[in-house]
Parts: C-alpha cells; structure tokens; sequence
C-alpha cells in the first residue's frame, strides 16, 4: 500500500503522550500531523487549517468533545474519528449522532486506528461543492452543511441535517417514514418508525416555529414533504 499523498490529520488529545504516539505512528505512515491539547485550540485549528481527518478526544479542557465535534459540523464533513475512555453505548450514540464518523475507544492497538482511519478517508465522499438546495427562502449548501433561512443560520445535528437534505432533494414529492429511514438512517427499517417524527418535530422547532411558517408538511397516512411556496 503506497503512503498517502499529503493528507493532514489533527489530533486533538489532552494527554501529550498519546498524542505524540499517535503522530509518531502516523508520521510514519507518511500522513502530515498537527496537534492541540485542549478544545478550543483545537476548534480553532480544525476552522483555520485544511484537513482531511481529525482524530478527536471527548473528555478535553476548556471544550470538550462534544462540543467541538459539533461546532466543526456546522461549516464541515470532514471525517472525524472520537478518541475516548467511555465505551458505554450511549456515549457512542452520541457522538455518532453528534456527526462523527467512527468510535474508538482506549486503549486501542495502533494498526486499528490506522485501519479506521484509511477506512474513514476512503469512504467519506464529500457532497458537490455545486450542491445547493433551497426551498421557500430556506438554502442548504451540501458541501460546506450550512443551512440558512432568510439568510439566518440555522444549526442542526447531523442527523436533522441529513433528513433535511434528503428532503429537499426531493422538494414537492411526499416521502414516506419507511424511505425516510433507510436512506437517511441508512438501513431498511421493519419497525417503529417513530424516529422520523421526532427528527420532523426537532426540524421543525428549528425552522417553522423560529420563522413563523409552514415549512415541513404532512401528509397524513403516507409521510412528509416540503414544498416551495415561493
């Protein structure tokens, strides 16, 4: 296997020692490396620089992890591993939810996290950089995940993101819960397809009760769809 050509990695880690392993390992494998020990360093890092991947720590100073995994998927899809010492399943849900790509948790074997990492570069595709949707003064651009309304950001997890997308690229057709599933959530759903609903009511507290307007319809019996009543 080559080295990759000029890929750069961030690591945000509070404990120097894993942070300067995880480089070392990483420089070897021919990746260019910055680090940052807290998290608004590293926020700052991750919304300045240019990366490919950013392996980041939950628990950090000053901002944890959570925290700036969230604020970077307000402007970006890079891919992003979480490093943490939790391994219950709710704290992976979480991050999962939160947008990021994969979980890891310590103490790892480094030829896993290389593995997860060439695993996240190769199948990470960033959207078109020409990809933008709008609906009723509403944009979303793909490649950068902003949305904005009226020209008022809107913030939204990944996941009220990815419905949302999924939505407007199919702007005037009524989806049902079943395809909103299995292609936002990614799997063909034989249950409860209550999560649609939730993730329609946290849409819609974000857009139509903060703009005063009817953005998300229902159709009743069959799904959801948005309309352009512009």
């Amino acid at each position: 296997m080559g080295l990759p050509l000029n890929q750069s990695i961030l690591i945000i880690e509070d404990e120097e020692k894993i942070a300067r392993f995880v480089e070392l390992e990483l420089g070897y494998e021919g990746y260019n490396v910055t680090k940052a020990f807290d998290g608004r360093t590293g926020l700052e890092l991750a919304e300045t620089g240019r990366f490919d991947l950013i392996l980041l720590d939950v628990m950090l100073p000053k901002l944890n992890g959570t925290e700036v995994l969230r604020r970077i998927r307000r402007t970006s899809a890079v891919p992003i591993i979480m490093l943490t010492a939790r391994d219950s399943v709710m704290d992976k849900v979480s991050g999962l939810d939160s947008g990021a790509n994969d979980y890891i948790t310590k103490p790892f074997a480094i030829e896993e996290l290389l593995a997860r990492i060439r695993n996240a570069l190769r199948n990470t595709a960033p959207l078109s950089s020409t990809e933008v949707l709008s609906a009723s003064g509403l944009e979303l651009d793909a490649d950068r995940r902003t949305v904005t309304m009226r020209g008022k950001p809107v913030d939204l997890t990944k996941r009220e993101f990815d419905l949302l997308h999924f939505l407007l690229k199919n702007k005037g057709i009524v989806l049902s819960r079943e395809s909103l599933l299995e292609n936002v959530w990614g799997f063909d759903f034989a249950g409860d397809t209550n999560a649609v609903d939730v993730y329609i009511r946290f849409l819609r507290g974000k857009i139509d009760e903060v703009f005063n307007l009817k953005f998300i319809h229902t159709v009743r019996g069959v799904g959801y769809v948005i309309k352009d009543d512009q």
